[in-house]
């Protein structure tokens, strides 16, 4: 951390000419009148614990935060002029650039946006590629969270655990699409591919290995008593709270509200689908608190692998039509549209206006971590600096996203 508008601290004596004569504060039990007064302290824009440059400017008195502003923009890029400037399928790459922990859900948001502004009607082939596919990187994501949030609380050891399973998924990913990190797999009407032969039965074997991990993460880190008592209680976020700041993810449900828009908006193959909306309980403190957002998390990865097996068992029922044939010269009709996905850090929506040309007159979108990360200054008042890092990860930010 660097320090800026530093403020000495005064110490007033209350009996002037009790102190020696190099300042010593005599050990006859005299009173010491201390006052200190507030520093300014720069967490970030080059910190670990801010996920990326995102630089945090805390008001502190001591160990205490009386105020954390967060100030971003070290990252903008101008995504959504370059949407205007670009044709519907080229702006596919460019998504990944947004969340690049969980790439593959942000080309499903960009390209049902535009499907949904055309009128376009997917392939039930199609649609399981999706779910199989997104429901994997949302797994890379919370994986990422959960290693990470590890580190920011002081425990390595998860940090490689959680990287050991992401590398299977990876690797899954590099099999259909030969990148592992920004993939531009799902293009407008489909998938650029279909899924290889046998991809399925690697996926299969990769939920069972990958489920009794879960357990083993648990009884790492989440029950970990220095953990619990790093995370129970800190950072409270009321249902009221999260519903004033617009928070999506496993950040309101973190805070006990049941809100997925897998369930209550549902898209694609969701509606067919079974699965638990998980919420935070209180388990270990307070509803809302870091522990309960954390858990979201670890309790949403079962929760994928169940999703990923019945669009297995799905996909293997459909004919092998993969992809719609929308052509390179692809032109959107006149019209507006605003369509939302649920994402693993919460809710990612593009508000699209077209004119009938190949590129949208008007693209705008809503991210995730942005709104989560607006309640920073309300959560993070009157605690202790070494709770500041639990706080902004467990709200899982990528500034990706954040500035755009």
């Amino acid at each position: 951390m660097t320090t800026t508008d530093t403020h000495q601290t005064e110490f007033i004596l209350a009996k002037p000419d009790a102190a020696g004569p190099n300042g010593q504060i005599p050990g006859d039990g005299s009173q010491v009148d201390v006052r200190t007064e507030e520093m300014l302290v720069n967490m970030g824009p080059q910190h670990p614990s801010t996920h990326g440059v995102l630089r945090i400017v805390l008001r502190t008195d001591g160990e205490m935060v009386l105020e954390a502003v967060p100030h971003i923009g070290y990252l903008h890029r101008c995504a959504e002029k370059i949407a205007e400037n670009v044709s519907y399928p080229q702006y596919v790459p460019y998504t990944d650039r947004l969340d690049y922990l969980a790439a593959m859900n942000e080309n499903w948001t960009w390209c049902h946006a535009v499907e949904q502004l055309a009128g376009l009607e997917l392939t039930r082939r199609a649609e399981a590629i999706r779910v199989i596919i997104g429901e994997l990187c949302r797994i890379a994501s919370h994986l990422v969270s959960f290693g990470t949030y590890g580190l920011d609380i002081g425990a390595f050891t998860p940090f490689l655990y959680a990287f050991r399973e992401r590398e299977y998924v990876l690797d899954l990913f590099e099999m259909v699409c030969g990148a592992r990190l920004t993939y531009s797999f799902f293009t407008i009407g489909g998938s650029t591919h279909d899924l290889p032969d046998g991809y399925n039965d690697k996926v299969l074997e990769f939920l069972d290995y990958f489920e009794p991990k879960i357990k083993e993460y648990n009884d790492l880190l989440t029950y970990n008593h220095i953990f619990i008592k790093r995370t129970a209680n800190v950072g409270v976020t009321t249902p009221e709270i999260a519903t004033q700041y617009a928070l999506t993810g496993p950040v309101i449900r973190g805070s006990g509200i049941p809100y997925d828009l897998r369930r209550d908006n549902p898209y694609g193959l969701y509606p067919e689908l079974d699965f638990d909306v998980i919420v935070g309980d209180g388990e270990m403190g307070l509803v809302g608190d870091c522990w309960d957002r954390y858990m979201v998390r670890m309790k949403e990865m079962v929760e994928c692998c169940k999703l990923i097996r019945q669009a297995i068992a799905i996909y293997k029922d459909t004919k092998p039509e993969y992809r719609l044939k929308v052509g390179r010269n692809f032109k959107a009709p006149e019209g507006e549209n605003y369509t939302e996905t649920e994402n693993p850090r919460g809710v990612l929506g593009f508000y699209l206006e077209s004119q009938g040309g190949p590129m949208p007159y008007r693209a705008k979108c809503r991210a995730a971590t942005f709104c989560n990360l607006s309640v920073t200054t309300e959560v993070c008042q009157n605690v202790l600096l070494s709770d500041v890092p639990a706080i902004i990860g467990s709200i899982a930010v990528v500034m990706g996203q954040v500035d755009r």
